[in-house]
């Protein structure tokens, strides 16, 4: 901050503050017209360390003159223009002003909240619009529905300027591979191909979640009751398997839309304050969130050696449905808030993203639409980059020694 404040001052003392006329400049002054071309050339040319350089000069002569060190003493005494100092120098009756400016951006969070309320209502009713071709999505991918020839025509842009020919040829092709292939019922592995597209999700899965996955066969949201407090339900769907006998495991969110009392310029639309999940009815020995490990125990004064088993956590997508219990006083441990932050991610990607979009996550068409930002600004990077290499190999005085990876000796103990 002061850094700042010395630079400002700094910047509108040279205004009143001509530098000292070097030798140089008394030699200019003495020149013909025709000679300072010439010159202009010359200082043309000069490089931006020179110009630095000539900076720091500057600067050092200023500092020593008296006179220059007490007015910008007087200015940074007189300086209020910082956020640290600015609200303390008002005159009382502005600052009262700035208070009642503060409780009607208060009223303004109130209302704010009450717009996301009529939000939340608006998501409800829009979802009992949106279920009915979820739930047709579910039967094609369960095979519970098969789509008419009509349903399934879609005209993808490789597909534009194909000729009638290609196409009849491309669709013959289509139809004798199909002859080939066991007739597969549905879409198989519909739910675990999206999870593993995401990299969100993918990071969740292990080997042994995959085989549990594949009976996945719908997820759907379901939203607060009208005059409930504000939450959504998120439920997967699963067709009997050998791993667990529930149906349905479901994970409930709890959301809070007010502004808090204690910082009520925080507010910044719904926040998920908590979650439940559910208790999941493991079959014998296929529960993958536990492990059992064997250790081996030595006895201290006998010296015999025992083997113990203990069961232990193991990671696995399932942990999602046991997220960690919030206290009533809201305290949780580091490593808890850590889950939690992620766990209120995923869910809000899942119910945002994942369920409106499921396609076109198993298409990786979604995948693509998300990464475009990141890939500009990549290219951008790669071209900075070139950019800079080229700009060595050109420079007559580059030595590409000096860029060299130390030996191996010289590494930093």
């Amino acid at each position: 901050m002061f850094l700042q404040k010395y630079c400002f001052v700094l910047a509108n003392i040279s205004t009143f503050c001509p530098p000292p006329l070097s030798s140089s400049s008394k030699d200019q002054a003495e020149m013909d017209p025709a000679d300072m071309e010439d010159v202009e050339e010359v200082e043309e040319e000069e490089t931006g360390e020179d110009e630095n350089s000539k900076a720091r000069q500057l600067t050092v002569q200023m500092m020593q003159n008296p006179q220059i060190l007490a007015a910008l003493q007087e200015r940074l005494d007189g300086l209020n223009g910082s956020p640290s100092g600015y609200m303390e120098s008002l005159p009382k009756v502005v600052k009262r002003r700035v208070n009642a400016l503060k409780n009607l951006q208060v009223k303004c969070a109130h209302i704010e909240a009450k717009f996301y309320e009529e939000v939340h209502e608006l998501e409800r009713k829009y979802a009992a619009l949106y279920q009915p071709l979820f739930d047709k999505r579910s039967d094609i991918v369960k095979a519970a529905y098969e789509p008419t020839d009509e349903e399934c025509e879609w005209k993808a842009d490789e597909e534009e300027e194909l000729t009638d020919e290609m196409k009849e040829k491309a669709k013959l092709e289509e139809e004798k591979k199909d002859e080939e292939k066991e007739d597969p019922k549905g879409i198989p592995e519909f739910w675990l191909t999206v999870f593993k597209n995401v990299d969100l999700l993918s990071d969740m899965l292990q080997e042994h979640d995959e085989p549990i996955l594949k009976h996945l066969q719908d997820i759907k949201v379901k939203f607060s009751d009208p005059g409930q407090p504000m939450s959504f339900t998120l439920e997967f769907h699963f067709e009997p398997n050998d791993f667990f006998t529930n149906t349905v495991l479901t994970k409930t969110y709890k959301m809070r839309s007010e502004p808090d009392e204690n910082d009520p310029f925080s507010f910044d639309g719904p926040e998920i304050m908590s979650c439940t999940g559910c208790t999941i009815e493991w079959t014998k020995g296929k529960n993958v969130t536990l492990k059992t490990i064997k250790k081996k125990q030595k006895h201290k004064g006998r010296g015999t050696v025992r083997t113990v088993t203990k069961t232990v956590p193991n990671d696995s997508f399932f942990n999602f449905f046991t997220p960690p219990e919030v206290p009533e006083n809201g305290e949780l441990d580091e490593d808890s808030e850590a889950i939690l932050a992620a766990d209120f991610e995923i869910g809000h990607f899942i119910r945002e993203r994942i369920v409106p979009r499921a396609v076109l996550y198993f298409t990786g068409e979604a995948i693509e639409d998300d990464d475009d930002d990141y890939d500009e600004e990549g290219e951008e990077a790669d071209d900075e980059e070139g950019e800079e290499e080229a700009d060595e190999e050109n420079d007559p005085d580059y030595d590409p020694k000096k860029d060299a990876a130390p030996p191996a000796e010289c590494k930093q103990q």
